[in-house]
């Protein structure tokens, strides 16, 4: 069956019953049956465009067209690249409706009075969405390391005005709603390596000195070097996603030593730059995205997002709406919240690699070799292709890190801004420019 055909035989699609709302007017007036729509204002949302943004990697505009046909108002999607992105959540925050935000962007925004608070009770897949971010648990029941800014710490607020969050207690009150989070390691070109690569040490390993890179971004690099020193035994981190003054200067040191000595082929910033790197061969272990492996290996080339013993690194995005949104508009983004979360946007972003936090949901919208696939850690019953109907996978071949249950329980530490950021970001700085 097509994925349109899915769409239909779910019951997901609300595009009918709302423009249908104007024709039933009179007759369902005040019973609130129309899509969750004041009745009143059904007639009108043709008119609504709800301008939602984001980055690249999931701010993509294939995804607001489903979500225009399905709804029946327009979505727009404005992409920004990081400190861009940012920027434009503090500074230009009535520039847009909702904000596709990650949980380190959260702790930017928490404060500045951007977001409006999201009660629990009116997200319709709360209870469909990962422990992981719930309850800050394991899909086992196990408690998750609190290293960096885990999901928990983020996402409730104390009280509706959104200004402060708990330390980890659940409340009503959500800052925003979880979408999409992964688990990420190391890439290694597996032919070019010359042995098994199993720990996070490896990364400054000698043996490929000249032929590692970092992602030039100081939280998440100097994370994936602290994960190095601390498995060959050079620093016993308190928090490795919230370092101490003293501890930033010891891992900025080393990191400084390894880079004169010519450890590092290169330190990049995007996406396409660590598929370049990697498929050339210019380096054979380096900080990367699980899309990017499986963009290298497209092209024929061996690559590996590889399972390393101490862990992985974790991350999320989440979906909040700004505080200027009233009325019919917020009305619509609660009817976008609810689609977003309901599976179409889950599945799209499973086929580049991504896990939806909504993950049942998306699994209708997903063949069954595609689920087993990015979702069940199975070989590929058929070649599974990206969302546009490109290869990714051959038949046969295994996802990297196993199932979600695999992956997503081995976080060691959360993607972070420490209360040293700025120093960091400062010896950060002194490193790649030395």
């Amino acid at each position: 069956m097509s994925r349109s055909g899915k769409t239909k035989r779910n019951g997901l699609s609300r595009r009918g019953v709302l423009k249908g709302a104007a024709a039933v007017l009179g007759a369902s007036a005040g019973s609130g049956a129309i899509g969750g729509f004041p009745t009143i204002w059904a007639q009108n949302i043709k008119d609504v465009v709800l301008r939602h943004a984001g980055p690249p990697v999931t701010a993509i505009p294939a995804i607001a067209e489903q979500a225009t046909k399905d709804l029946g108002f327009t979505v727009q999607m404005q992409a920004s690249e990081n400190a861009d992105l940012l920027n434009r959540f503090l500074s230009q925050s009535n520039a847009m409706d909702c904000a596709d935000i990650s949980l380190v962007y959260m702790r930017y925004l928490i404060g500045r009075n951007v977001l409006q608070t999201i009660r629990v009770s009116k997200v319709k897949h709360w209870d469909k969405t990962l422990p992981l971010f719930t309850k800050g648990e394991f899909s086992d029941g196990r408690k998750a390391p609190q290293q960096g800014i885990t999901p928990t710490m983020i996402l409730y607020a104390t009280g509706p005005d959104g200004q402060k969050v708990t330390p980890g207690t659940p409340t009503e009150w959500l800052t925003a709603v979880p979408t999409v989070t992964n688990a990420d390691t190391l890439g290694i070109r597996p032919d070019l390596a010359g042995r098994p690569i199993t720990s996070w040490a490896d990364l400054l390993s000698p043996d490929f000195k000249g032929r590692a890179a970092l992602q030039d971004n100081p939280t998440i690099g100097i994370i994936d070097v602290a994960m190095a020193l601390e498995a060959r035994g050079d620093i016993t981190y308190g928090n490795k996603g919230n370092m101490t003054k003293d501890e930033i200067d010891k891992t900025v040191s080393t990191m400084m030593e390894i880079k004169k000595a010519g450890h590092f082929r290169s330190f990049w910033t995007s996406f396409d730059q660590s598929v370049n790197l990697m498929a050339a061969g210019e380096v054979v272990i380096q900080s990367m995205w699980s899309p990017a492996v499986a963009a290298v290996r497209s092209r024929g080339i061996p690559c590996t997002y590889q399972s390393l013993k101490e862990g992985f690194r974790g991350w999320g995005y989440t979906l909040g709406v700004m505080k200027h949104v009233e009325g019919l508009k917020r009305d619509c983004f609660y009817e976008y919240l609810t689609w977003y979360t309901s599976g179409f946007q889950g599945a799209f972003i499973a086929r580049q690699g991504y896990y939806a936090a909504q993950p049942e949901n998306a699994r209708k919208f997903l063949t069954e070799a595609e689920w087993d696939y990015w979702y069940g850690g199975k070989p590929a019953a058929t070649d599974i292709l990206n969302p546009f109907g490109k290869l990714m996978e051959k038949a046969g071949n295994v996802r990297d890190g196993g199932s979600i249950d695999q992956r997503l329980g081995n976080i060691a530490v959360w993607n972070s801004v420490m209360d040293e950021d700025r120093y960091l970001t400062k010896r950060w700085n002194e490193f790649i420019t030395s």
